[in-house]
């Protein structure tokens, strides 16, 4: 019964919890049993007494780890560890925790963002052939790679660059774009899409372009790329027409332009001699082949697409003024006066043409000049052609100028004043600008004795 109630009680024995009896009870327990035990018993109780062993080891240490933190936290809260008892000494690299020699870790060498050991001396470092970026000749050089532009993105680049030098006109700044861009073999298209677009807009848009291509050529365009272009273009032809009926007179004065300013071979027409099919193109070869001949003489038609637009001098526009009133005098066609007008493409130098046609009138003899101006100026500003400011502003200037003119014209003031009453009954001009105008520069009076008075 005794070793049954011990063998139960052994085998309900919990490791963690420490036996009940004491040592001296064990031992009475033990020399009791001890002749009774079977093997199996004895490896049991020697198994327990192990267990019994390794428990204490293990109290023994945590109690020890214990009593250092403890130690460590006085130190750190008392006077001990500081020579005056001010606390713990700044960026001191001893351990607190009592274990170890007190010293840098790795010597000074370890940790992040540090030089290394005193004396160490770092080799130099072998490329591996394996890298990607291994050069076998010597360093590896980068550099930046701008990919090629297909013939979409090629589109899309352009069609923005060009809108954009039709409004400042500024050829430098497009050979700067033009450079960062890696247009590849698709470079003579630049000059292709340059006039198609041209050949939508006005003729100051295509003087713009003829002389973009004739600043690219040498510098960006060779002469063979804007060969290219053009064949491109002549082969396009009948699909510009369907935008630009007029496209095949336009090429053909581009082509004689891109010629007569060493933009294209002068072998270019030679060379469709007899071998075109189509008659649109032929059309335009045969335009480009006549102005060369008429201007065989010059060496550049300049004036190909006219004189129009706001980069031309103000002498020319005058001139090209001048001739267009003289014209409307002699044939009083008012619709080729209005074309020529638009075609000048300078609507804020409408004033000047105000401003000679009123001097044509005080320089005019009869009343021909007088009505056919009046009805020039009131078609104009019936269809918006002049504004109210510009043609203000007309009258005003020979209004200033009505003394100087007054010199060469002796009755000037009348005759202004008879055609200002004209346009005001025409509705040409305001009641306002009517009632400004001069009258008699002077007083002239009656000879002395006779009061004074105002001769009439």
């Amino acid at each position: 019964k005794n070793i049954y109630n011990m063998q139960t009680w052994v085998l309900s024995f919990d490791d963690d919890v420490d036996h009940p009896y004491g040592d001296e009870d064990e031992a009475a327990l033990e020399a009791e049993v001890n002749g009774n035990w079977t093997p199996q018993e004895k490896a049991l109780h020697e198994a327990r007494l192990k267990a019994k062993a390794k428990r204490r080891v293990r109290k023994s240490s945590s109690r020890s780890e214990s009593l250092s933190e403890s130690l460590s936290g006085e130190l750190a809260d008392g006077d001990s560890y500081s020579p005056k008892g001010k606390g713990p000494v700044p960026n001191d690299r001893k351990s607190r925790t009592g274990k170890g020699r007190g010293l840098p870790k790795k010597g000074g060498a370890g940790g992040k963002g540090v030089w290394g050991a005193a004396g160490m001396v770092y080799e130099v470092e072998e490329p591996d052939v394996k890298d990607p970026n291994y050069d076998e000749v010597g360093d590896t050089v980068y550099a930046t790679v701008v990919p090629e532009l297909d013939e979409r993105e090629l589109e899309k680049t352009v069609n923005p660059i060009v809108q954009e030098y039709f409004e400042h006109g500024d050829t430098k700044e497009v050979q700067m774009l033009l450079k960062e861009l890696n247009l590849g073999h698709h470079k003579y298209e630049f000059s292709s899409l340059a006039v198609s677009l041209s050949l939508e807009g006005k003729a100051s848009h295509r003087e713009l372009t003829s002389r973009l291509l004739r600043d690219l050529v040498g510098k960006v365009l060779s002469e063979s790329d804007m060969a290219r272009a053009f064949d491109k273009i002549l082969k396009e032809l009948p699909d510009l027409m369907l935008d630009t009926p007029e496209a095949p007179q336009m090429l053909g004065q581009f082509i004689a332009r891109a010629i007569a300013d060493h933009a294209l071979p002068m072998a270019f027409l030679d060379r469709y001699k007899g071998k075109v099919d189509c008659d649109h193109a032929r059309a335009a070869l045969d335009r480009a082949a006549v102005l060369l001949s008429m201007k065989r003489e010059m060496v550049r038609l300049d004036n190909v697409w006219g004189v129009g637009g706001g980069l031309r001098p103000v002498k020319h526009l005058v001139k090209e003024m001048n001739f267009l009133l003289k014209e409307y005098l002699v044939s009083g066609e008012v619709k080729e006066a209005e074309r020529c007008l638009r075609d000048l493409e300078v609507p804020h130098f409408h004033h000047e043409l105000v401003y000679e046609a009123v001097v044509m009138v005080l320089e005019s003899k009869g009343d021909t000049a007088v009505k056919m101006m009046c009805k020039l100026l009131q078609a104009f500003w019936k269809i918006g052609l002049i504004t109210v400011d510009q043609m203000n502003r007309g009258f005003q200037r020979v209004y200033d100028e009505l003394p100087e003119i007054n010199l060469d014209v002796p009755h000037a003031h009348s005759i202004m004043e008879s055609f200002t009453d004209l346009c005001y009954q025409e509705s040409v001009i305001t009641k306002q600008l009517r009632d400004s105008c001069p009258s008699r520069g002077r007083k002239r009076f009656v000879s002395e004795g006779d009061g004074g008075l105002i001769k009439n």
